[in-house]
């Protein structure tokens, strides 16, 4: 199983981007994929989740409002998109997947993309 993100760069503050996670091996529809993200310095935080069924998605609340989680099954993709972006969102995002109900913990999920890098400059 792999899991490929992509879809960082560099931006300004309130501009956007769309972050992808592709999978092989893997279905996605039958996993809750999240993002996470790690700032220098910091551990990793938990940021969005879709559950397995599709039918429910969670944020924290620092992005609500501004990110959206997706899914596109006929692609097995997962999508961040992140609007108004700011510069405390400057991160390494990584997109994960698991066999739970949804959860912002770390430790419940499997599988790990390798991380894809934002940086929001003000």
């Amino acid at each position: 199983v792999q899991l490929q993100a992509s879809g960082g760069g560099m931006v300004q503050a309130g501009g956007y981007l769309r972050l992808s996670c592709a999978a092989s091996r893997l279905t996605f529809s039958t996993y809750t994929t999240a993002w996470f993200r790690q700032a220098p310095g910091k551990e990793r935080e938990f940021v969005a989740f879709i559950s397995l069924s599709g039918g429910s998605t969670y944020y924290v609340d620092s992005v609500k409002g501004r990110f959206t989680i997706s899914s596109d099954n006929a692609r097995n993709t997962v999508y961040l998109q992140m609007n108004s972006l700011k510069p405390e969102d400057t991160a390494v995002y990584y997109c994960a997947a698991g066999r739970v109900t949804g959860t912002t913990s770390r430790a419940r999920y499997t599988y790990w993309g390798q991380g894809t890098l934002v940086t929001v400059s003000s």
